[in-house]
């Protein structure tokens, strides 16, 4: 019968997000060339037009920035709740209660001013 997605028949495989041997071997060649290179490289900018060396910039960067990915608001706020939760899992139960208690507190004034 064939897996879900996700699954694998080996539960004691590769973590998720972990790189195969292949990726890993190249980044490893790839930053050790940039790295011997870098006085070359540095000369070869020099001689770029402007534009030339703005657009190679712009693509160095990618790899140096991490891409910024647009989240819903749905997954914004299970996500908040999520942390809430963990931190509230962490904490004493005295200050769990005493949170709760304001947090009533204040929903019942804003209730209130909500009729007013």
């Amino acid at each position: 019968m064939a897996q879900k997605k996700g699954q694998t028949g080996n539960p004691n495989g590769r973590p998720k997000g972990t790189p195969n041997k292949v990726t890993s071997d190249l980044r490893e060649f790839v930053d050790e060339l940039l790295h011997s290179n870098k006085r070359q490289i540095i000369n070869d900018m020099k001689r770029l037009e402007p534009q030339q060396r703005v657009a190679i910039f712009e693509k160095l960067l990618s790899y140096s920035l991490p891409k910024k990915q647009s989240i819903s608001i749905e997954a914004q706020i299970a996500a908040e709740y999520a942390a809430l939760e963990n931190l509230v899992d962490k904490l004493p139960e005295e200050a769990v209660s005493a949170i709760s208690e304001k947090i009533i507190k204040l929903s019942e004034m804003n209730k209130e001013k909500d009729y007013e």
